[in-house]
């Protein structure tokens, strides 16, 4: 359930890191002057809606190029036919195809650039699955937890049956049903604290590692929300003991003798 809770909580910004892996490429003319390109890459750096920006130039672009197919093609051409170009990573907020083709349309405006490619059905694509994703996350989150709800209840009902004589006998010399509860209820509740506990290590162990392979997506940054994420697991793995321990030990208290033989 922390696991989930987790990912739950650091859905948009595991969507957000995926967006903003998209680049916007601006392509220059043969003409644009050095002067150029270089304002367009600080002004760009600058904007509101830039996450970072990358120059390329075609020099760059031929050696990458030919690194990938194995062989030099300008010895074959007798030219480089790349141009120079400046990758745009944009802020998650602004990737939408409505936001990336304003951009791209204020961009191409410019006499001086040649085009503006990007991914736009990948844009698409993530706009429209990451609210079903989210949605589906939390109707499994709240599948898992009604079955560890189930199984936690099923274990402590099947504890207090066992135990039921000896409740029963209690009852019978006169001790009041808050006496008889309490040592089932402390029992199950250390029991769900020793569980919460041990919850809460693996997610701290699950966030370490995720947060040494993944630094890019911060998972640690939001204190707060991990203390909250932290407290709620606790504070559920005692809340359900403590539920399902009151309401086994009642039933068994409100039996009659001949009635705990079946």
């Amino acid at each position: 359930m922390g696991l989930l809770g987790l990912l739950v909580l650091n859905t948009k910004k595991i969507a957000d890191h995926f967006k903003e892996q998209i680049a916007l490429t601006i392509y220059f003319k043969d003409t644009a002057k050095e002067v150029e390109m270089t304002q367009l890459d600080k002004s760009l750096a600058l904007a509101e809606y830039t996450k970072s920006t990358t120059f390329i130039s075609k020099e760059e672009a031929a050696e990458a190029h030919s690194k990938e197919i194995g062989e030099d093609f300008m010895d074959f051409l007798g030219y480089n036919p790349l141009q120079n170009s400046i990758d745009v990573y944009l802020e998650a907020d602004y990737i939408s195809s409505g936001e990336v083709d304003e951009i791209a349309a204020e961009l191409e405006s410019k006499g001086f650039v040649d085009e503006v490619i990007y991914d736009k059905p990948l844009i698409s694509l993530l706009n429209e699955n990451v609210t079903k994703i989210s949605f589906w996350i939390l109707v499994i989150s709240a599948i898992f937890t009604f079955i560890a709800v189930l199984l936690i209840n099923s274990s402590i009902r099947l504890s207090v049956y066992s135990k039921r004589f000896t409740i029963k006998t209690m009852q019978m010399v006169g001790a009041t049903k808050r006496f008889i509860r309490r040592p089932f209820i402390w029992q199950s509740v250390k029991l769900g604290m020793i569980g919460a506990v041990l919850a809460l290590i693996g997610m701290g162990a699950v966030l370490y590692y995720m947060q040494k392979s993944f630094p890019e997506l911060e998972l640690l940054s939001d204190t707060y929300l991990l203390i909250g994420l932290f407290a709620g697991v606790f504070l559920m793995g005692v809340l359900i003991t403590w539920l399902s321990t009151f309401f086994a030990t009642q039933r068994f208290l409100n039996l009659k003798t001949d009635e705990l033989y079946y």
